[in-house]
C-alpha cells in the first residue's frame, strides 16, 4: 500500500512539473509573439514615414531638421532586434513617436498641406497605424506581466529557475513628454 502511495505523490509531483513548464513555455512564446506583433505594426509605420516625408517636403521646407531627424531614427529603430535589444529598440521607437507627434502637429500649420488628399489619406493612415502599434504595445505589455508574474510566483518560479526562464523583456512605457499634461495655451501661441 505504501508503494502505491509514493508512486501517486511522484506522478502528482511529476504533473505538476510538466504543467507548470508547459505554462512557463507557452507564456514565453506568446512574449515573442506580441513582441513580433509590435514589429510587424512597426513595419507599416518605416513603409508610411517616407511616403509621409516625401509629400510633406513639399510644403514644410522650415521644418528640414525635423524630418531629417525622423529620417534618422526610423533608420536607426529598423536596425534593431526587439528580440536582441528590447531596451533600445523601445527607447528609439519612444523617440520616432514623439517625433511623429511633433511632425503631425507641425503639419497643423500648413493649410495647403491639410489641404492635399493625398496628405490627408497619408495622415489616416498614419493614425490608424499608430492606433495599432498602441494595440500591439498592450498586448506585448500584458504578456510581460504574464510571464513576470509566473517567473516571481512559487512554485512556478522554482520551475523557471531549473529551466532557465526569466523576466528580461521590459515594459513599452510612454515617453515622457507624452507623460506631461497638455497646456492647451501652448496651441495658440
Amino acid at each position: 500500500m505504501e508503494k502505491y502511495i509514493v508512486w501517486i505523490v511522484a506522478a502528482v509531483v511529476v504533473i505538476g512539473f510538466y504543467g507548470i513548464y508547459v505554462s512557463l513555455i507557452k507564456k514565453k512564446n506568446r512574449l515573442k509573439e506580441s513582441a513580433s506583433g509590435i514589429d510587424v505594426q512597426l513595419k507599416k509605420r518605416y513603409d508610411l514615414i517616407p511616403n509621409l516625408m516625401t509629400m510633406a517636403a513639399k510644403y514644410m521646407e522650415h521644418e528640414k531638421s525635423m524630418m531629417e531627424e525622423i529620417a534618422r531614427l526610423r533608420s536607426e529603430a529598423m536596425k534593431v532586434n526587439f528580440t536582441a535589444d528590447p531596451a533600445k529598440k523601445i527607447e528609439l521607437e519612444n523617440m520616432l513617436s514623439s517625433r511623429m507627434n511633433d511632425f503631425k502637429l507641425s503639419a497643423e500649420n500648413y493649410p495647403d498641406m491639410k489641404s492635399n488628399e493625398t496628405m490627408l489619406n497619408a495622415m489616416e493612415s498614419l493614425n490608424a497605424v499608430e492606433e495599432h502599434i498602441a494595440a500591439a504595445r498592450r498586448f506585448y505589455n500584458a504578456n510581460v506581466t504574464e510571464l513576470k508574474n509566473a517567473v516571481e510566483i512559487f512554485p512556478s518560479s522554482l520551475v523557471a529557475k531549473m529551466i532557465g526562464i526569466k523576466d528580461e523583456m521590459p515594459y513599452f512605457e510612454a515617453e515622457e513628454q507624452a507623460k506631461k499634461s497638455i497646456n492647451a495655451q501652448d496651441f495658440f501661441k
